[in-house]
This record gives C-alpha cells, sequence and structure tokens, in this order.
C-alpha cells in the first residue's frame, strides 16, 4: 500500500491538549502524519497517478488547527489531505480514451457539483469519500485532471505551483471585473486599477490584471515576492510599511497612499485572500462602484461593515469557493503566459511536508511553497527540474 499523509481528529484533540490550546505552538508533525493508504480498486472511468510534486495549501492549515471546523471529526475522524498535484498516469480505466501511461497531469479539486458546475464540496477536504493526493500514488477520476501543459516556458515546480491557485484567480478576476462592468461600462473607464493582497492567488489575479492591459498594485510583506511581480510590471507596496494595518492611523495612511498612485480614484477592484485587518483596509481603499472580492479566510472567516456607506459608495462584496472543471481547465491554458508564480526557494522533501506547512502557517515562506513526492521523476518531466 503507498504512502499518504493524513489528519485524525484524535491527533488533533491530543495536540491541542499538549500546548494547552494555543494553536500558534502547535507541531503540524505531530498532526500531519504518514499512513499507508488502501487505494480503491480502479473503475472504468478512473486513472491512476503517481504523485510527482505538490504545493502546500491553506486548507491543510486549517485543517491540522481545526480553526474554522474539526473538518477530520465530520469526515469521520481522519482524513486524507492534499488537493492540488501534478502526477504521471500510470494505469487507466477501460472507458478512458483522453490519457494513456505516461501522460503528466494536474488534479483540480472539484468535488460534488452543483447545478451550474460549481462545486458543493472540495476534494479531500468535506467531499465525502475522497482520498487526498499528499501520497505516493492516487485513483481519481478522469474528469478530475487535466493535461499539464509541460511546454508552457515553466519549471516542473512552477507548474506544480498553479492547480489549485489558477483556477481561483482566474474565476476571481472574471467575476470582479464582471461584476465592474455591471456599474461602470468599458467606455466610461476603459483602465482599472486592482490591488491585491497576499500570496499565491492573489499573485496571479494581479497578473491576469495586467496582462489585460489594467493598473495593477500588489500589497504584501514578502520583498521576495514583491521583487517578483514589480519585475513582471506590477506595482509594489509594502505592507509592513502601514503596520499590517493594525491602527485606524495606519489604515489611513495606506489609504492616502493607494489615492496618491491612483489618481485620486482608489481601487477599482481589490483581491483580499486573507481577511482580518485588511478587510477593512481594502474597503478603505476601494473607489467608487468599486469590487472586493475573496475567496479565502485566512486571519479571520468574519467580516464586520458599514452597510450603508458601503451602498452610498456603490461597492460590490464579493464571495467566490471555487471554479468549474471547464473553468480550470481554461486557467490551465495561461499556464507560462499570464502566470508566473513566485515559488519559495526550499523545495521540500516528501518527509518534510508537515513542516511546510508549518512555515507556511507561520508566513516565513518566500513564496509558493512546493513538495517533491517522487525520487525518480519520469523522463517526459526531467528537463524542466531546474
Amino acid at each position: 500500500m503507498p504512502q499518504a499523509y493524513c489528519i485524525t481528529s484524535d491527533a488533533i484533540a491530543a495536540e491541542r491538549e499538549r500546548v494547552g490550546g494555543d494553536l500558534d505552538a502547535f507541531d503540524f508533525g505531530r498532526v500531519l502524519v504518514v499512513d499507508e493508504l488502501e487505494l480503491p480498486k480502479l473503475g472504468p472511468a478512473d486513472v491512476r497517478l503517481r504523485i510527482l510534486a505538490v504545493s502546500a495549501e491553506h486548507n491543510i492549515d486549517h485543517a491540522v488547527l481545526a480553526d474554522t471546523v474539526n473538518i477530520a471529526e465530520l469526515r469521520g475522524g481522519k482524513i486524507y489531505p492534499g488537493n492540488s498535484a501534478l502526477g504521471e498516469v500510470v494505469e487507466v480505466g477501460g472507458n478512458v480514451t483522453r490519457y494513456k501511461p505516461g501522460d503528466i497531469a494536474v488534479t483540480h479539486c472539484n468535488g460534488e457539483p452543483d447545478i451550474y458546475g460549481y462545486p458543493l464540496r472540495i476534494w479531500a477536504y468535506d467531499q465525502p469519500d475522497s482520498l487526498g493526493w499528499y501520497g505516493k500514488e492516487a485513483v481519481v477520476g478522469d474528469w478530475q485532471i487535466i493535461p499539464a501543459p509541460l511546454d508552457c516556458g515553466l519549471n516542473l515546480w512552477e507548474i506544480a505551483a498553479l492547480p489549485l491557485r489558477a483556477p481561483t484567480a482566474y474565476h476571481l478576476w472574471r467575476r470582479a471585473e464582471g461584476m465592474f462592468r455591471v456599474k461602470v461600462p468599458r467606455e466610461h473607464r476603459a483602465q482599472l486599477t486592482v490591488l491585491g493582497f497576499g500570496g499565491g492567488v492573489s499573485e496571479l489575479f494581479l497578473m491576469l490584471a495586467q496582462a489585460e492591459g489594467h493598473q495593477a498594485f500588489f500589497c504584501s510583506g514578502s520583498p521576495e515576492r514583491r521583487k517578483h511581480l514589480e519585475q513582471l510590471g506590477i506595482e509594489p507596496i509594502d505592507q509592513k510599511s502601514f503596520n499590517r494595518f493594525a491602527s485606524r492611523d495606519d489604515v489611513k495612511a495606506f489609504n492616502k497612499h493607494v489615492k496618491a498612485v491612483t489618481g485620486g480614484e482608489g481601487a477599482n477592484i481589490v483581491c483580499d485572500m486573507l481577511r482580518g485587518p485588511l478587510f477593512g483596509a481594502g474597503l478603505a481603499v476601494a473607489s467608487r462602484c468599486g469590487v472586493n472580492v475573496s475567496a479565502g479566510w485566512q486571519l479571520s472567516t468574519a467580516c464586520d461593515y458599514n452597510s450603508a456607506n458601503l451602498s452610498v459608495r456603490q461597492i460590490t462584496l464579493d464571495h467566490m469557493h471555487y471554479e468549474t472543471p471547464i473553468g480550470c481547465a481554461a486557467a490551465t491554458e495561461l499556464y507560462g503566459s499570464v502566470f508566473k508564480p513566485t515559488l519559495h526557494h526550499e523545495i521540500y522533501a516528501f518527509e518534510d511536508l508537515p513542516r511546510a506547512m508549518e512555515e507556511m502557517h507561520e508566513n516565513t515562506q518566500t513564496g509558493i511553497p512546493i513538495v517533491r513526492i517522487a525520487d525518480e521523476m519520469p523522463g517526459a518531466v526531467r528537463s524542466l527540474i531546474p
């Protein structure tokens, strides 16, 4: 049976007791542990993957800490996490025609779809009976993978950074721009001002905006990430220079700065993947008819705002979950041409995956964290390894 990481409700409870409920003192290696996973039998529409590399994702952070819900407990006491992966097809079911052994594919994390194709649940998180991809092998439906664009100009680790983040950014941008255009047509305002807070998804969101000719600003405390985006034509703002919006005066200073660099208008579109203290700052800098979008809640799940104030300013707030499978495939077409992710300087080994997740929680990484799962890489990708 292949090795795979798991999270149990018993391990969460034991670690909570050990640290006296202090989530910042959690040892991720005591909760996210290697197990042996019995994979389901290959069905006629299934594909067996050998996992090559994965990216660390914040939903695992929430699963380990049980800081929003105790998803391991809700799933019966144990989950196998991981819903962003790059893998090699090693076996296909009898009805599979799109893939063959040796093909390289990326995953998407859609679980059960709603009537419009959007996920009601996420694979390897709240989708019942779903087994994740932080392991050596996996069996998935052929609808759950997309051919990896190996000729897109990105290296292997950069490709592995995008399966979850790129569709999220792609859908966020389509929604945000569409909502703004409902209120302000292109002939009234052709070039938009777009601001993003946070990490990987916001970076890709701004790359989309910049590629379409808009003025993009990246507000981050990471000098490495700001430098990478500045090289792509995206203007940096050092979040630390505003004390991460700890006080009203910090928010006022940030608002003054954003108004100065946007000709006094503010940000037409804000992407805030973190919430918490960034939520108020994002609302403060929004322009007339501005749109504030998010698919995240790393710092807080609660958002307080003055409804009357936003109504007068014609501000739209929007929350989304994830993209449809068709949208995921469309986002994959933009690898390399638009999406050029910032990576953390270390590529983690399989046994270091818990440390990668803990360092993500501590916000010490210089970019998107990648974990190499396979020791031996197939010939199709060896030239893409830096």
